[in-house]
């Protein structure tokens, strides 16, 4: 099973294959199993299993498809700052519970600085961006406020 997102493990066990392996599927996660043990320089079966086994530890959290939100009818994206009334444990879990499970929310990020959270939200539309916000968050007693920042435009990093 892979860790939760806020696990902190340390990986001293990885070697270079294992990074390399780690490399090539960041830049291109659907690259065939022989193409990435011939780019890594490994048998294609120590590939597969080093790949299952990074996977087991957590180092490999998943695979997906990077579609474009709007093919999906969700052409506004925004990322809606949260700060919350209250930072025990308990209050803060649960946030972050519920908050990956609401409509929309592609990552929630636990950020330092003036607010907690980050959320980055798809929307159909402007007006159900702030039925989001309204209906979600402004209600729930531990968020003490929001704010809210269009995305005009995502370009993705090589990193």
């Amino acid at each position: 099973m892979p860790p939760e997102p806020n696990d902190v493990r340390p990986y001293p066990a990885l070697d270079e294959v294992d990074r390399a392996i780690l490399t090539e599927l960041a830049a291109d996660g659907r690259l065939p199993n022989n193409a990435l043990a011939e780019r890594v320089g490994v048998a294609p079966s120590t590939c597969l299993t080093r790949t299952r086994v990074l996977r087991e530890r957590g180092a490999i959290r998943g695979f997906h498809a990077e579609v474009d939100p709007a093919a999906l009818g969700l052409p506004l994206q925004a990322l809606v700052s949260v700060r919350l009334t209250a930072h025990e444990r308990a209050a803060v879990d649960a946030f972050r519970a519920r908050s990956v499970r609401l409509p929309g929310v592609v990552s929630v990020f636990h950020v330092a600085g003036a607010e907690d959270y980050v959320l980055h939200v798809r929307a159909a539309s402007g007006d159900a961006l702030r039925d989001f916000v309204l209906d979600h968050l402004a209600v729930d007693p531990v968020v003490q406020h929001t704010q809210t920042s269009l995305i005009f435009e995502q370009a993705r990093g090589m990193g």
